[in-house]
């Protein structure tokens, strides 16, 4: 068990902080000192209470990146209350049923997400107030009624001489309790609420604090999903206990907007998805290396190494000229990317994590990193290979320690199916280690795509939309290149003798455009191929996803 209590966290960083900026939401006038914040967090005490919240209740939060979110956050977990984080991204009918499934009694979201929710669809919710404004957009009759407006006349009341460091008092809390649920996808077939304890956050965030991966009055530009694991560790929840300064970003940034926050902010770390440096690296580096001139001269003897040094020092003053390292998880970094960003000496590091380790498993220094590698075990996690010979032979990535998850909520079967008796975490990735304890990812045994922001793709999902779509007879999505793709074994039996290939083209991309209407942003395909014979399949009729990965390449 982390000594540090996860709750604690705050109240230490809310008093020895109290002066310094805290929060702001990027390129607007919200801004909050920790003081500040540790007032708001009171507030929302009082709401809870007046509302008859006890520990363990369900509070959900739905909406983007913002000081609002942050601060609801902060103030449900040293509540003694447990947060469902929802990705903004899923659809309506995955959040519905999210809410239900968790049992959530308080919703704070964005207006323009509760706009395309159905209040009949979750009669768990009682209350619903808006991130935005604070208004309350649902009051069910037999729910206590409370507005903001209530809450800042009763903190009033409560605090006539104001509200000071002295007043920061959260409740002892276990850090074995349940702290957050994080639902890993939001369908009904396939959605497992991964319930994080107190120790697995505080396992990250010690982690984050003691290898000062964020220290006091660091910037830090918070552009990951917060509902996600990754964002929601280091860029919110870490830098929060370190009394670093935290710059959100609503909606994922477009390259330009998140490069001028980069430059205006210059933030002393930077957390990453692959995505943003493959892009940099594809449309900015690449076509400047790929000129006649740059070629000519990339053979010139010592002339390769001084335009390296050069790219690298420009690639570190486009993103801000300050930071001592970039820190890439969330989804496997392209190789060739890699190799060009170490030949150039850019300070970037890979690490591995999941979700149900809240999220991080592996990490290394930049200085320390081992090219290929995702890094070497944290100090408080153990990882093990599932082969006879860990160093030469791909096996499973098994892990335990202090984040691995307390299950899944609600589903014993699906928790018994990753966790062993003995605490084992079957993460479904294979791997390898060398001699010195460092990790090497070398696919994934699971399904699952990880999308490049770090999204979890489950292709089955999708597939069963489609294969209930005009003349399809079963699918299968594959990714490539970013890009997803449905592979589409055609009903026969449904076709006419004189239906072209045409004809049948033109009805799959109907099907397309009717099935990206129904699955989150991340899980569009990007082309509907027809395939021309039945998929093979195991003795148990499963598809053998494996021979097909590479066939759009």
């Amino acid at each position: 068990m982390i000594n540090e209590k996860f709750v604690k966290l705050f109240e230490k960083s809310f008093k020895e902080n109290w002066e310094l900026p805290a929060y702001d939401d990027y390129g607007t006038k919200v801004k909050y000192t920790y003081g500040e914040v540790a007032q708001e967090v009171e507030k929302r005490h009082i709401l809870f209470n007046e509302l008859g919240v006890k520990k363990g209740d369900k509070v959900a939060l739905l909406g983007t990146n913002s000081s609002e979110w942050a601060i609801t956050y902060v103030a449900t977990v040293t509540y003694g209350a447990v947060i469902v984080p929802i990705l903004p991204d899923f659809n309506p009918n995955d959040v519905h049923q999210i809410l239900n499934h968790s049992d959530s009694k308080i919703l704070f979201v964005m207006p323009r997400l509760w706009d395309q929710l159905d209040e009949d669809k979750i009669p768990a919710v009682q209350v619903a107030y808006s991130l935005a404004d604070r208004r309350t957009l649902l009051q069910r009759e037999d729910a206590p009624a409370m507005k903001f407006d209530d809450i800042e006349r009763i903190f009033a009341e409560k605090y006539p001489q104001g509200f000071s460091a002295d007043n920061v008092s959260y409740p002892e809390i276990e850090n074995s309790e349940l702290a957050s649920i994080n639902y890993t996808s939001g369908t009904t077939g396939f959605s497992k609420g991964v319930m994080m304890s107190g120790n697995n956050l505080a396992g990250n965030v010690v982690f984050g604090l003691q290898t000062q991966l964020l220290k006091r009055k660091d910037e830090v530009v918070s552009f990951l999903p917060l509902s996600h694991a990754y964002g929601c560790a280091f860029e919110f929840l870490t830098a929060t206990c370190a009394g670093a300064h935290v710059h959100f970003l609503g909606r994922v940034p477009a390259p330009k907007v998140l490069i001028k926050a980069f430059q205006e902010v210059r933030p002393n770390v930077i957390f990453s998805v692959p995505l943003i440096f493959e892009k940099i690296y594809k449309n900015v580096i690449l076509p400047q290396l790929e000129t006649y001139a740059m070629k000519l001269a990339m053979n010139i003897p010592f002339l390769d190494t001084l335009i390296y040094k050069n790219i690298c020092t420009k690639l570190k003053e486009t993103l801000g000229g300050n930071f001592y390292e970039v820190i890439i998880g969330g989804a496997a970094l392209n190789k060739e990317v890699e190799d060009f960003f170490k030949k150039i000496n850019f300070p970037f590091t890979v690490g591995y994590g999941m979700t149900e380790c809240a999220p991080l498993i592996t990490y290394a220094d930049y200085q320390v990193h081992r090219q290929s590698s995702v890094g070497k075990a944290l100090p408080i996690m153990e990882v093990k290979i599932l082969s006879n010979d860990p160093y030469n032979e791909v096996g499973e990535i098994v892990t335990r320690g202090e984040n691995v998850m307390l299950g899944y909520y609600k589903s014993e079967d699906k928790t018994s199916e990753v966790l062993d008796e003995d605490g084992w975490l079957h993460t479904g990735d294979l791997g390898l280690l060398d001699e010195e304890g460092n990790l090497y990812i070398k696919g994934r045994n699971k399904s699952m795509i990880l999308g490049s922001n770090g999204q979890n793709i489950y292709p089955e999902e999708i597939e069963s939309k489609l294969n209930n779509m005009p003349y399809v007879a079963e699918s299968l999505v594959v990714e490539s290149n970013g890009k997803l793709y449905a592979l589409v074994y055609p009903d026969n039996d449904a076709l006419s003798a004189d239906m072209t290939q045409e004809h049948l083209q033109q009805i799959m991309d109907s099907n397309l455009k009717e099935l990206n209407t129904k699955v989150a942003p991340y899980e569009k395909i990007a082309q509907i191929k027809i395939y021309p014979s039945e998929f093979e399949k195991t003795p148990k009729k499963s598809i053998k996803r494996y021979l097909y990965n590479k066939i759009i390449d």
